[in-house]
Protein backbone atom coordinates (compact mmCIF):
# COMPACT_ATOMS: atom_id res chain seq x y z
CA UNK A 1 0.00 0.00 0.00
CA UNK A 2 2.72 2.49 0.53
CA UNK A 3 4.42 2.28 -2.80
CA UNK A 4 1.05 2.54 -4.31
CA UNK A 5 0.40 5.50 -1.75
CA UNK A 6 4.24 7.04 -3.17
CA UNK A 7 2.96 6.21 -7.14
CA UNK A 8 -0.16 8.10 -6.52
CA UNK A 9 1.65 10.98 -4.75
CA UNK A 10 4.74 11.19 -6.93
CA UNK A 11 1.90 11.30 -10.38
CA UNK A 12 -0.37 14.03 -8.35
CA UNK A 13 2.93 15.60 -7.94
CA UNK A 14 3.69 15.70 -11.23
CA UNK A 15 0.67 16.87 -12.72
CA UNK A 16 0.69 19.85 -10.26
CA UNK A 17 3.88 20.89 -11.76
CA UNK A 18 2.85 20.33 -15.15
CA UNK A 19 -0.19 22.45 -14.37
CA UNK A 20 1.66 25.56 -12.93
CA UNK A 21 3.87 25.55 -15.71
CA UNK A 22 7.60 24.67 -13.38
CA UNK A 23 10.19 23.85 -15.50
CA UNK A 24 13.35 22.09 -14.58
CA UNK A 25 16.50 23.76 -15.52
CA UNK A 26 18.85 20.99 -14.27
CA UNK A 27 17.53 17.82 -16.69
CA UNK A 28 18.91 14.72 -15.97
CA UNK A 29 21.83 13.31 -17.51
CA UNK A 30 22.23 9.52 -19.45
CA UNK A 31 25.51 9.49 -19.49
CA UNK A 32 25.62 8.62 -23.04
CA UNK A 33 26.98 12.15 -24.04
CA UNK A 34 24.05 12.71 -26.94
CA UNK A 35 22.82 16.16 -27.60
CA UNK A 36 20.09 17.45 -29.66
CA UNK A 37 22.37 17.65 -32.18
CA UNK A 38 22.74 14.19 -33.02
CA UNK A 39 18.83 13.70 -34.11
CA UNK A 40 16.81 15.04 -37.52
CA UNK A 41 13.73 15.83 -38.73
CA UNK A 42 11.66 16.80 -41.77
CA UNK A 43 10.73 20.27 -42.46
CA UNK A 44 6.95 20.40 -43.26
CA UNK A 45 8.35 20.83 -46.67
CA UNK A 46 10.00 17.71 -46.96
CA UNK A 47 13.64 18.40 -46.43
CA UNK A 48 16.03 17.39 -43.60
CA UNK A 49 16.35 19.32 -40.90
CA UNK A 50 19.16 17.72 -39.09
CA UNK A 51 19.49 19.13 -35.82
CA UNK A 52 23.19 19.74 -35.82
CA UNK A 53 22.63 22.53 -38.45
CA UNK A 54 21.58 24.82 -35.83
CA UNK A 55 24.93 24.10 -33.56
CA UNK A 56 26.44 27.52 -31.93
CA UNK A 57 22.45 28.38 -32.25
CA UNK A 58 19.98 28.39 -29.24
CA UNK A 59 17.19 26.50 -30.13
CA UNK A 60 13.09 26.38 -29.20
CA UNK A 61 11.68 23.21 -30.12
CA UNK A 62 7.75 23.58 -29.18
CA UNK A 63 4.84 20.59 -30.28
CA UNK A 64 1.94 22.59 -31.88
CA UNK A 65 -1.62 21.98 -33.59
CA UNK A 66 -4.05 24.29 -35.17
CA UNK A 67 -6.89 23.26 -33.22
CA UNK A 68 -6.01 23.84 -30.26
CA UNK A 69 -6.65 26.63 -27.03
CA UNK A 70 -3.15 27.38 -27.04
CA UNK A 71 -3.00 27.63 -30.81
CA UNK A 72 -2.70 31.52 -30.02
CA UNK A 73 0.82 30.74 -29.27
CA UNK A 74 1.94 30.89 -32.26
CA UNK A 75 1.73 34.67 -32.75
CA UNK A 76 4.07 34.42 -29.64
CA UNK A 77 6.40 32.27 -30.72
CA UNK A 78 6.44 34.09 -34.12
CA UNK A 79 7.23 37.22 -32.00
CA UNK A 80 10.05 35.76 -30.22
CA UNK A 81 11.62 34.30 -33.31
CA UNK A 82 11.33 37.65 -34.86
CA UNK A 83 12.78 39.37 -31.64
CA UNK A 84 15.63 37.42 -31.28
CA UNK A 85 16.68 35.11 -34.27
CA UNK A 86 19.57 37.83 -35.20
CA UNK A 87 21.05 37.03 -32.00
CA UNK A 88 20.94 33.16 -32.28
CA UNK A 89 17.72 31.62 -31.58
CA UNK A 90 15.62 29.13 -33.92
CA UNK A 91 12.28 28.32 -33.05
CA UNK A 92 11.28 25.00 -34.21
CA UNK A 93 7.79 23.93 -34.36
CA UNK A 94 6.79 20.51 -34.67
CA UNK A 95 3.35 19.55 -35.50
CA UNK A 96 1.74 16.80 -33.64
CA UNK A 97 -1.92 15.12 -33.63
CA UNK A 98 -0.79 13.48 -30.32
CA UNK A 99 -2.96 15.04 -27.70
CA UNK A 100 -6.95 15.01 -28.65
CA UNK A 101 -6.43 14.77 -32.50
CA UNK A 102 -6.30 18.51 -32.47
CA UNK A 103 -3.45 18.49 -35.68
CA UNK A 104 -5.76 16.40 -37.65
CA UNK A 105 -4.28 18.15 -41.39
CA UNK A 106 -1.46 17.59 -43.66
CA UNK A 107 1.35 19.28 -44.15
CA UNK A 108 -0.32 21.24 -46.73
CA UNK A 109 -3.02 22.33 -44.52
CA UNK A 110 -1.04 22.93 -41.43
CA UNK A 111 1.50 25.31 -43.21
CA UNK A 112 -1.27 27.10 -44.73
CA UNK A 113 -3.01 27.34 -41.66
CA UNK A 114 -0.28 29.00 -39.98
CA UNK A 115 1.18 31.05 -43.14
CA UNK A 116 -2.44 32.87 -43.36
CA UNK A 117 -3.73 32.92 -39.47
CA UNK A 118 -0.31 34.08 -37.63
CA UNK A 119 2.65 34.73 -40.87
CA UNK A 120 4.66 32.03 -39.46
CA UNK A 121 7.54 32.15 -41.18
CA UNK A 122 10.14 30.12 -38.52
CA UNK A 123 11.21 26.76 -39.68
CA UNK A 124 8.22 23.89 -38.82
CA UNK A 125 8.70 20.25 -39.45
CA UNK A 126 6.48 17.27 -40.71
CA UNK A 127 3.38 16.12 -38.23
CA UNK A 128 4.98 13.84 -35.37
CA UNK A 129 4.39 12.04 -32.74
CA UNK A 130 6.04 14.05 -29.88
CA UNK A 131 4.38 10.96 -26.88
CA UNK A 132 4.71 7.39 -26.22
CA UNK A 133 6.77 4.43 -27.56
CA UNK A 134 6.42 5.67 -30.53
CA UNK A 135 7.64 9.29 -30.08
CA UNK A 136 10.38 11.18 -32.40
CA UNK A 137 13.52 9.63 -31.39
CA UNK A 138 14.02 13.85 -30.66
CA UNK A 139 11.09 13.63 -27.61
CA UNK A 140 12.52 10.18 -27.02
CA UNK A 141 15.83 11.36 -25.88
CA UNK A 142 14.35 14.42 -24.39
CA UNK A 143 12.15 12.53 -22.45
CA UNK A 144 15.16 10.47 -21.13
CA UNK A 145 16.52 13.65 -20.19
CA UNK A 146 13.83 15.26 -17.86
CA UNK A 147 11.99 12.56 -17.13
CA UNK A 148 8.36 12.16 -17.02
CA UNK A 149 7.32 15.68 -15.62
CA UNK A 150 9.57 17.36 -18.27
CA UNK A 151 8.02 15.43 -21.05
CA UNK A 152 4.83 17.21 -23.24
CA UNK A 153 1.58 16.25 -21.38
CA UNK A 154 -0.25 18.66 -24.31
CA UNK A 155 0.37 20.68 -27.53
CA UNK A 156 2.56 23.56 -27.33
CA UNK A 157 5.51 22.47 -24.78
CA UNK A 158 8.47 23.58 -25.06
CA UNK A 159 12.41 22.74 -25.06
CA UNK A 160 15.41 24.75 -24.76
CA UNK A 161 18.09 23.66 -26.31
CA UNK A 162 21.83 25.51 -25.78
CA UNK A 163 24.07 26.29 -28.57
CA UNK A 164 25.90 23.32 -27.48
CA UNK A 165 23.56 20.60 -27.64
CA UNK A 166 22.18 20.25 -24.84
CA UNK A 167 18.76 20.13 -23.19
CA UNK A 168 18.83 23.13 -21.02
CA UNK A 169 15.41 23.72 -19.83
CA UNK A 170 11.37 22.58 -20.59
CA UNK A 171 8.10 24.75 -20.56
CA UNK A 172 4.95 23.23 -20.21
CA UNK A 173 1.84 24.52 -22.59
CA UNK A 174 0.44 27.45 -20.22
CA UNK A 175 3.83 29.19 -20.15
CA UNK A 176 3.67 31.81 -22.85
CA UNK A 177 6.53 32.32 -25.23
CA UNK A 178 6.71 35.99 -24.24
CA UNK A 179 6.38 34.98 -20.47
CA UNK A 180 9.30 36.25 -18.27
CA UNK A 181 10.72 33.05 -17.25
CA UNK A 182 10.44 31.71 -20.85
CA UNK A 183 12.54 35.02 -22.19
CA UNK A 184 14.45 35.41 -19.33
CA UNK A 185 15.83 31.33 -20.32
CA UNK A 186 16.84 32.06 -23.58
CA UNK A 187 18.30 35.23 -23.09
CA UNK A 188 20.58 33.22 -20.82
CA UNK A 189 21.59 30.77 -23.44
CA UNK A 190 21.97 32.73 -26.53
CA UNK A 191 24.92 33.07 -28.31
CA UNK A 192 25.98 36.39 -27.65
CA UNK A 193 24.82 35.44 -23.96
CA UNK A 194 27.01 32.74 -23.24
CA UNK A 195 30.35 34.45 -24.66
Amino acid sequence: MARSLRKTLGGAAAAALTATGLSSAAPAATGNGQTAHAFQFTSIDGAPVPLDQFAGKAVLIVNTASKCGFTPQYEGLQALWEAYRDRGLVVLGVPSNDFGGQEPGSEEEIKSFCTVNFNINFPMTEKEVVSGDGAHPFYAWAREQVGFVGSPKWNFHKYLIAPDGTLVDWFSSVTKPQSDRLVAAVEKVLPDATQ
